[in-house]
């Protein structure tokens, strides 16, 4: 669910069905043993590839009772005031500097492609959440490596940002007077809150519903 609202969970996939059943069973027959989840996702993979029909379907089963659940939570859901779904879309500045990434993101760019291998059947949603995870369970060395990328490249941006808005300023774009000085103010306020923005680490889970729900409109 969203952050204070009552927003329907995402709804999951038969492999999502799957894999949790694998974690849940594997757990109670290994409770006290630390799972690799890219390696465990791998073999879930595998092994799912290898089933018959007839053993997924109690699976797809389970996906559709739930995605019947998630479709008659989200008739009756109103967004609260101020959602950000119905927030203005601004319009970039196509020379505007590319935003920094941060050590998640970093992350998820090499990771991206073999959790996709490791779970083929899987939605765009459960692939984030897969990605969220496997961020979780990486050890110190591994961040360390992220991070150091996700300052190099703060660095570059902090600085073609400067030579962005100087780039900006002499050539008088934003107008004259206090009407112009006022126009520039908010851009520079809108820069740096993208830079804030990029900064903090993106919630998964809740990427993961957004990108089920974009879906699920692609469908209609």
């Amino acid at each position: 669910m969203g952050k204070g609202d009552n927003k329907p969970r995402g709804r999951m996939s038969a492999y999502a069905f799957f894999v949790q059943t694998c974690r849940e069973e594997h757990k109670k027959k290994h409770p006290n043993e630390n799972v690799v989840f890219a390696e465990f996702s791998k073999k879930c993979a595998e092994r799912w590839k290898t089933m018959s029909e007839k053993e997924k379907q109690r699976f797809h089963q389970m996906a559709e009772k739930d995605k019947k659940r998630y479709d008659s939570e989200m008739a009756n859901y109103k967004p609260p005031k101020g959602d950000k779904t119905k927030k203005r879309k601004r319009t970039k500045d196509p020379n505007a500097p590319k935003r920094a990434l941060s050590a998640f993101f970093w992350f998820c760019n090499d990771e991206r492609p073999r959790a996709k291998e490791s779970m083929p059947d899987a939605p765009v949603g459960e692939i984030a959440k897969e990605l969220g995870r496997r961020w979780n369970e990486v050890t110190d060395d591994v961040k360390a490596k992220y991070e150091a990328l996700a300052a190099k490249d703060k660095a570059r941006y902090e600085k073609e940002v400067k030579a962005y808005k100087g780039k900006k300023a002499k050539g008088g774009g934003g107008g004259g007077g206090k009407a112009g000085a006022a126009k520039k103010k908010d851009e520079s306020d809108e820069d740096e809150d993208e830079s804030v923005e990029e900064e903090e680490e993106p919630e998964v889970e809740e990427e993961a519903e957004e990108d089920e729900e974009e879906e699920d409109d692609d469908d209609e």
